[in-house]
């Protein structure tokens, strides 16, 4: 007659591995795609003549960029001209289109769309009424020198 089998012993619980100290903190890779392209544009702006020229770092702050540049032309014609030096610009040397373009001939306000990037240039008399960048007043500044 066959033994019967004597039952399995439960094995132990195995001890996770200890993790070693790469593996405790995950690697964040910054991707800094946005503050180069946001440097670029103020870099356009700049060389065209803008005025207060300011990038936002918006990043964990609004859903829809990581930065937002605020800058100023003299009048609506040169407001409307910075808008298409940008657009000519970056598109040239980054090879990035603007996905929108609002404001457009008027030039009191042009709002431009890249993305991870949002553009506002202003007529100097209109930036002051609208004061975007109050609504950002704790975020940090990049230089855009």
């Amino acid at each position: 007659a066959a033994k019967p089998k004597a039952a399995a012993k439960p094995k132990a619980a195995a001890k996770p591995k200890a993790a070693s100290a790469k593996s405790r903190k995950p690697k964040v890779v910054e991707d800094d795609s946005g503050r180069k392209l946001a440097l670029a544009i103020a870099g356009a702006g700049l060389e065209n003549k803008a005025l207060n020229v300011e990038i936002v770092d918006v990043r964990g702050k609004v859903d829809y960029a990581d930065y937002v540049l605020v800058m100023s032309g003299r009048g609506e014609r040169q407001v409307v001209a910075l808008a298409g030096y940008i657009e000519r610009d970056i598109s040239t040397k980054l090879g990035i289109r603007c996905s929108g373009i609002e404001g457009l001939p008027q030039g009191a306000w042009v709002l431009m769309d890249y993305g991870d990037v949002i553009v506002h240039i202003f007529h100097e008399d209109t930036r002051g009424y609208y004061d975007v960048e109050a609504l950002w007043i704790d975020a940090a500044r990049v230089s855009a020198d």
